[in-house]
């Protein structure tokens, strides 16, 4: 595909309101065509391909469905039972059977008349789909760990920029109310000097050992080389494809630390405005992962608690998953998924408004409605590649801290280690050539 192929549509979709303005001063156009009476015209949708279909993917599937000017066309996946569920969830939506099914994602990819995709694989799949789809001229929305190492996560925004694709990591708390407004406090001043930066995750896990193998499934049913991919091999076990991989070195990223760290200190990262750095030291416990940055401002990444829910001191137990807490010299901010937001002192609590607590999860269309506004204008998402780098980068040197048991140093500029080979060793791993 040349250049002026990828980019012809894109120049088309963004002048497209222009053009049938012009159009209309000259003859009489039906609605359809320019989006009267609430109608998007349908060469102004944008086409939508989703490449690996599961649990994840349907919940942001069905936040993008609703969007008029956007069409799911396409839908890739190496299990066709998905695929299958995945075709009834997008014909159902639109009361047609037009959506087309791959096995091999590849083919979707060559097709010219797909804008962008969705990318809902398993972790280990995130940062070569994006990279490949890239190249093939589409902008991409990536569920996260969006790199299951730090190299991967180079590559990624590396490549975003070379292709100028736009680039949305599935960091969605970015577009929510409540931590929106939570980082909006931390910005204000209102708490002081910010000092300590609370960032909730997960225990960390190292495992690297072997579920039974198992028989093959027929590769129409279940493409057991391609659901691989880039990791290394092993046998096939039901399990894995079912949702068993996660932990797994081979699969996951960060010694699982990235599950939750992508998106807690992601918004750490937003609260203290070092989005376009992260911290230079990370020491490690039994308890917790303490980083510094330069300008002084401490992140702790928080292990969780067994039995769960036990967070007290650092979280409150009814804010939900996912909490961050940010410290002043004047006061504290905290909040989580269940959309209250907690404050300290009480003369700033008096002046929050009174919050609704989530029953339904988290409303990640804003997120997803973020990504195609800037699909029209070319700006960057509020979770573009450059954002995902560094909180990504800052997550995975936090778990290779862990992971080794001592004190690492990081020089942001450069992404290293320093004075660390070992450390440095781990900022990549070796892939397997999925293509024979």
């Amino acid at each position: 595909m040349t250049a002026s192929d990828q980019s012809s549509r894109r120049d088309f979709l963004v002048a497209s309101t222009a053009a049938v303005t012009a159009a209309s001063l000259a003859t009489i156009v039906p609605s359809t065509v320019y989006g009267a009476d609430g109608q998007v015209a349908p060469n102004d949708k944008i086409t939508l391909g989703v490449i690996g279909i599961g649990p994840r993917c349907t919940y942001d599937l069905k936040a993008m469905l609703p969007f008029q000017d956007v069409q799911c066309v396409a839908i890739a996946d190496v299990q066709a039972s998905r695929r299958d569920a995945g075709k009834t969830l997008v014909d159902s939506h639109y009361g047609n059977a037009d959506c087309v099914l791959y096995q091999d994602f590849r083919e979707l990819l060559a097709r010219k008349d797909i804008d962008a995709v969705l990318i809902a694989t398993g972790d280990r799949w995130h940062s070569a789909a994006s990279i490949l789809a890239a190249e093939a001229g589409k902008d991409v929305y990536s569920e996260k760990p969006c790199g299951i190492t730090i190299a991967d996560c180079q590559k990624l925004a590396d490549t975003m920029h070379r292709e100028q694709r736009v680039f949305q990591a599935g960091t969605q708390r970015r577009s929510v109310a409540n931590f929106k407004k939570a980082v909006e406090i931390a910005h204000s001043g209102k708490l002081g000097k910010l000092h300590t930066l609370h960032a909730s995750v997960y225990n960390p896990v190292l495992e690297n050992s072997w579920l039974p193998a198992e028989a093959e499934p027929a590769k129409d049913v279940c493409d057991w080389n391609m659901w691989l991919g880039p990791a290394a091999w092993r046998p096939y076990n039901k399990k894995y494809v079912g949702g068993g991989w996660r932990g797994q070195w081979d699969f996951d990223s960060g010694a699982r630390l990235l599950d939750w760290g992508a998106h807690t200190v992601d918004l750490c990262q937003w609260a203290n405005q070092s989005d376009d750095t992260m911290p230079i030291e990370y020491v490690p416990s039994q308890e917790n992962i303490v980083c510094h940055y330069a300008n002084g401002v401490k992140l702790v990444l928080d292990f969780l608690p067994q039995p769960f829910g036990k967070r007290e001191p650092h979280y409150i137990t009814r804010l939900g998953t996912c909490p961050v807490r940010f410290i002043g010299d004047q006061g504290w901010v905290e909040t989580g998924d269940s959309g209250e937001i907690a404050i300290e002192p009480e003369s700033l609590r008096k002046q929050l408004p009174e919050a609704k607590k989530r029953v339904n999860g988290l409303d990640v269309s804003t997120h997803a409605r973020n990504f195609f506004d800037c699909m029209r204008t070319r700006e960057m998402t509020a979770a573009n590649q450059d954002v995902m780098r560094r909180s990504h980068i800052a997550s995975h040197a936090a778990a290779i801290a862990w992971i080794l048991q001592r004190k690492l140093t990081l020089d942001p500029v450069k992404e290293e280690f320093v004075g660390d080979d070992e450390a440095n060793l781990l900022r990549s791993r070796g892939t397997r050539d999925w293509t024979v």
